[in-house]
């Protein structure tokens, strides 16, 4: 699927413009069956105005502090999931690291889908539903119009519908204090 991107910016007067207008294509990895992810905007400093609208410069999928992400992701339902690793795992696996870089750093391999990063992420349900997985199995279901501020905390997100649930994100790179676990 394409997502139209319509960045603003300004002319040499000021004046707000239509910097660019162009469509996104999403990412779907071998590895994960009928997900997507569209990478819309980011940065890896404090976000400024690129006049231009040439997207800042970003390299991990997760920003470290002062560092923002901005897109859409698709979690297909759970028998998609569950299909099984792809032929090529090697293939798949590189061509995973090469357009989502760094994130395979913070799944859990004995915990498939379980991750923690040291970001605040803003979710919010597009369509579909989805549950969202913390520590303990404790699931909260979700479903379009819901939103999620989700604070470096453990968690995966679950499909147990029929139909594949598609959410926005903001994600912005913070400081994860250390908790101690009881």
């Amino acid at each position: 699927m394409q997502v139209r991107r319509v960045v603003t910016g300004h002319d040499a007067d000021g004046r707000a413009v239509v910097a660019s207008d162009t469509e996104v294509d999403g990412y779907r990895p071998s590895l994960t069956p009928g997900s997507e992810f569209h990478f819309l905007w980011g940065g890896d400093g404090p976000p400024h105005f690129p006049d231009d609208g040439s997207e800042p410069a970003h390299h991990p999928y997760f920003p470290g502090p002062g560092g923002f992400r901005f897109g859409f992701f698709a979690v297909p339902p759970g028998q998609q999931v569950d299909a099984g690793p792809p032929a090529d795992l090697d293939a798949a696996l590189a061509d995973f690291d090469e357009h989502m870089p760094g994130l395979r750093d913070h799944m859990e391999p004995d915990a498939p889908g379980m991750h923690t990063t040291s970001t605040v992420d803003f979710e919010v349900v597009l369509d579909g539903e989805v549950w969202l997985e913390l520590d303990d199995g404790v699931e909260v279901h979700l479903k379009a119009g819901d939103t999620v501020v989700q604070n470096g905390t453990r968690h995966a997100w679950r499909n147990h519908g029929t139909e594949t649930c598609r959410l926005a994100v903001f994600i912005c790179g913070a400081h994860h204090d250390t908790v101690t676990r009881q």
